[in-house]
């Protein structure tokens, strides 16, 4: 690691710990030839492949961005679309893989976005689905209802 002080390629780590939940490790360094410390923060790049084969940088606000349309008009607060971002990312992240299809992205979306808001959800799911007709959408209802019914019979 090159110092930004001097330039000098040389530098020794002095302490190391996890941050961001153990997603990135902070270095603090000491060059060697000026003696000048510094800080480094190393995190694994997590890549999405789209459809078209282009790899880009996986992010949040992409997410949120996403999935706010599909919350528009409906109560969401921005609190609520960054913890979903946040599952998200942990989600594609605990699959251990460095590079993940557009596609795993979606499915990682879908079930969070079911718990917050059932219709957002139908309009997230309609498109990232490609809801062709009525039909597709009475199923999915169909399908949220035995969910719920589920749930509270669970309950009951």
């Amino acid at each position: 690691m090159r110092c930004p002080f001097c330039r000098h390629a040389d530098s020794r780590v002095i302490d190391s710990r996890e941050v961001e939940e153990g997603q990135a490790i902070r270095r603090r360094r000491s060059c060697a030839e000026c003696g000048r410390r510094f800080t480094t923060v190393e995190e694994v790049a997590l890549a999405v492949v789209k459809r078209s084969g282009v790899t880009e940088p996986f992010s949040r606000d992409k997410v949120v961005r996403g999935v706010a349309r599909a919350c528009q008009g409906r109560p969401v607060d921005d609190d609520a679309l960054q913890q979903l971002a946040h599952r998200v990312e942990e989600t594609i992240r605990s699959s251990g893989s460095a590079e993940v299809p557009s596609h795993e992205v979606g499915l990682a979306i879908l079930g969070p976005l079911r718990e917050l808001d059932e219709v957002a959800y139908l309009r997230f799911a309609s498109v990232y689905r490609s809801f062709s007709s009525v039909e597709d959408f009475e199923k999915e209802i169909r399908e949220l209802r035995d969910a719920q019914e589920s749930r509270q019979a669970g309950t009951s």
